[in-house]
């Protein structure tokens, strides 16, 4: 008659437990050697039918492998680790980039809205000259030329803004003179 599976594996914990807890210790300390003991047995209860008659070789051998997996594991994690900390490291600060966004978007805003579409085609959109040129409906060359007049006004722009002191108690504020002269 086969024994209940539930009353097998409590026979076989009873039996060997001491045993792979005592080995667990011996080799990964006794901080990890609970853990690992009861992964083994949720090993044990998971193939109980591959248990051997004499199952303590078999369950110090689930528990070596059960270390095994978590030396990987822990190697794994702290090659990940290191790779993240070297992603951050070579990081560009992202300050610096929004910075650089707001001032751009600030000074896109007070241009003229034909030197707005010109930039963002080719910049935002992702178009060649020629196809804005077409979405334009214009010559490429023309284009070419009216892109070269927005980026010089959009210099302007950006250099008339960078040139406003930003500490907060001198902190004034561009003119529309100075912006409509800038942008030309």
């Amino acid at each position: 008659m086969t024994p209940d599976p539930a009353a097998r594996l409590t026979a076989l914990y009873e039996r060997h437990h001491r045993q792979v807890y005592a080995y667990a210790v011996s080799r990964a300390g006794r901080p990890l050697a609970d853990d690992v003991v009861s992964e083994t047995y949720l090993v044990a209860w998971r193939r109980l039918a591959d248990v051997p008659a004499q199952p303590l070789p078999w369950l110090l051998g689930v528990a070596r492998n059960v270390m095994h997996e978590r030396y990987r594991d822990q190697v794994r994690q702290a090659g990940l680790a290191a790779e993240m900390a070297r992603w951050v490291r070579d990081a560009e600060d992202v300050a610096d980039g929004v910075t650089e966004r707001v001032a751009t978007l600030s000074a896109l805003a007070w241009l003229p809205d034909r030197d707005r579409e010109i930039l963002t085609l080719t910049a935002w959109h992702g178009l060649t000259t020629g196809q804005a040129a077409r979405v334009l409906g214009c010559s490429r060359a023309t284009f070419l030329v009216r892109l070269h007049r927005a980026r010089k006004r959009l210099e302007q722009v950006l250099s008339a803004a960078s040139a406003v002191p930003t500490s907060t108690s001198t902190r004034r504020r561009v003119t529309d003179e100075q912006r409509v002269a800038a942008a030309g």
